[in-house]
């Protein structure tokens, strides 16, 4: 094992070998001035992020004919957000790479700062692929994104215990950004300034796949990656068979270097129960796995397992970006047509069934699964029954695996689009474009217009605070209701590429959806109300005037022993009723339409 060096020496030593490279020609540098701390600490340690911003100048003077490097954001405590771009094509803008129809691969690190696997496999990587080192996929033939940390400010909130349940390095970064967010959890909502950034550049650049570096947390058992891909089972249909390509490829070339990788997440069904089991699944829009199937693109989920060593997981890591470029260099000029195509079927997509989420379904199949062997025994400190495992003695677990997955909720697609009213069209308009979501807005009101309108049958607000936001999940259908809709509204047509985009936002009971996320949620307020005296008078004289009122009032004291026990829901009865009733109060505020208004 080499030799620590110390972190400010090493950079240093980096800042001078880096100097002279400023003239320098195609030929690569010594790599002794491309190595990182990690490696040159034989993968104990892993660098700060200086060492991230003079690494990406360092290979741009290295290989000036194959790398730039740029910043595509600042972080809210002010510091760089770095991106390599490494082709031996000549298209180093996104203009570039549309216009030669190059396939683009975005490989993310440090999303979860302390699951920092993915910046230091990264950069060697990239050095092996550009000396000819690696077998790696031919780099005319493809651009790669490189940003080695996503999460830059959580990546310096660095200490030795940031991931008790991990084995190195000594010392690592914070999972959350300054603000507390969890990145993997914003891609949808995208309240960072990170994500903002992070999407400009998807939008920019348009990848073909973007594959999102991390680390398990969970059990003890002898596999050592898990390898996830939508389109899968989800998305377009035709884009599920190269996403299935995709993910089988690199477990193939994993596998054949040692790893025994898993083509789902590992975690148990049962919190800390083997017996348990696995499910498999989508993910939802908020994780990147799940977001980027919705814009007819692949999202690949790569998770080391954090019970092997730094060393292990670092050169699974690397073996994994290093198959990526192979298969994409192999296969991305078919893949991406293929995605062109399905944003064209998406254009369709108007008045047929969409899936808005997945479940599994049916029995369970029972696998074999490589563990070790364990105990569940009540604990004296915590009272829980505790797994304590055995990493001496490996064996097979026979656990049951779910893997049948079918779509939950699906929604018709509106015939032409939805209507999103001008109260709301600023803050709604801003994220639409930061997903590259097509919309305009009404020069001329809409009167009594046939629309559909969502007012929910059941609706039920968060208990707790979740990512600064309070959901809300409700219930119900859509149904025919005549709206008027004034001038300044947004329209935002279901007849764009990124339609399953738009539903995912728009619809009321997508998962994470902006109603999902509570920014809706002042509309489920009651903000007015009758006081029960005048409530008491009101019901009596809409009792006197009608006789239909009055028998249907009979008829629910009769049927419904609940409601007759409850003195605020017979009130309540001849207030909904009355023309003093908000009928706005609990009314979606998005407006669905059939028809494209002028």
């Amino acid at each position: 094992m080499p030799r620590p060096v110390h972190l400010a020496a090493a950079l240093a030593a980096l800042l001078t070998a880096a100097a002279p490279m400023a003239m320098a020609t195609a030929a690569p540098a010594s790599p002794s001035a491309l190595t990182t701390v990690a490696e040159r600490s034989g993968f104990t340690r892993t660098g700060r992020y200086d060492e991230v911003i003079a690494l990406c100048d360092a290979f741009a003077r290295a290989y000036p004919d194959a790398v730039r490097c740029s910043e595509f954001g600042t972080t809210p405590e002010g510091r760089p957000m770095k991106l390599l771009v490494a082709t031996r094509s000549g298209a180093f803008t996104p203009e570039a790479a549309k216009a030669a129809g190059v396939p683009v691969l975005l490989v993310q690190g440090g999303i979860h700062a302390g699951e920092i696997d993915g910046k230091d496999a990264g950069f060697l990587a990239l050095r092996q692929a550009l000396d000819g080192e690696a077998a790696a996929g031919d780099l005319a033939r493809q651009v790669l994104l490189f940003v080695p940390v996503f999460n830059v400010d959580g990546h310096e909130r660095f200490g030795a215990w940031n991931r008790p349940n991990q084995r190195g390095p000594e010392q690592m970064g914070w999972r959350t950004t300054a603000q507390n967010y969890n990145l993997n959890r914003d891609y949808v909502k995208a309240d960072a300034p990170e994500m903002h950034a992070m999407l400009a550049l998807v939008e920019a650049w348009d990848p073909l796949a973007y594959v999102d570096l991390h680390v398990t947390d969970g059990a003890k058992f002898q596999h050592d990656v898990s390898v996830q891909v939508e389109p899968l089972h989800a998305g377009d249909e035709a884009l599920r068979k190269a996403g299935t390509a995709l993910r089988d490829g690199v477990i193939e070339r994993l596998d054949a270097q040692g790893s025994m990788a898993l083509p789902f997440y590992p975690s148990f069904v049962e919190f800390d129960n083997p017996a348990s089991g696995f499910e498999d699944g989508v993910s939802t829009p908020r994780f990147s796995n799940g977001y980027f199937q919705l814009r007819n693109r692949f999202g690949m989920l790569v998770e080391t397992h954090s019970w092997k060593g730094y060393p292990t997981r670092v050169r699974i890591t690397r073996n994994a970006i290093i198959a990526l470029l192979d298969l994409v260099a192999a296969n991305g000029s078919h893949w991406l047509a293929l995605a062109h195509d399905a944003d064209a079927r998406a254009r369709q997509l108007g008045g047929t069934p969409v899936p808005l989420d997945w479940k599994v379904a049916g029995t369970a199949r029972a696998i074999d699964f490589q563990g070790y062997a364990y105990t569940r025994t009540p604990s004296d400190v915590s009272g829980a029954l505790m797994t304590r495992y055995d990493e001496t003695k490996p064996v097979t677990w026979q656990v049951p695996l779910r893997d049948h997955i079918v779509p939950d909720h699906v929604v018709v697609a509106p015939r032409a689009g939805y209507l999103v009213p001008a109260a709301h069209a600023d803050w709604v308009g801003r994220k639409l474009r930061q997903h590259g979501i097509a919309f305009r807005r009404l020069d001329h009101g809409l009167a009594d217009a046939a629309l559909q309108a969502f007012r929910p049958d059941r609706t039920e607000f968060g208990k707790q605070s979740f990512e600064g936001h309070q959901r809300l999940t409700v219930a119900g259908d859509w149904k025919p209701e005549a709206r008027d809709v004034a001038a300044g509204a947004l329209f935002v047509p279901i007849a764009q590429p990124r339609a399953r985009l738009v539903m995912a936002l728009l619809e009321p009971q997508a998962p994470d959806s902006l109603l999902g996320w509570g920014e809706f949620n002042n509309a489920f307020e009651q903000k007015e109300y009758m006081e029960p005296y005048v409530a008491e008078e009101i019901a009596r004289d809409m009792l006197a005037k009608d006789p239909k009122l009055k028998a249907a009032f009979e008829q629910r004291l009769k049927g419904d022993p609940a409601f007759a026990a409850d003195p605020r829901a017979r009130l309540d009865f001849f207030y909904r009723r009355h023309s003093s009733y908000d009928d706005r109060y609990n009314l979606y505020p998005v407006l669905r339409t059939d028809t494209v208004p002028e």
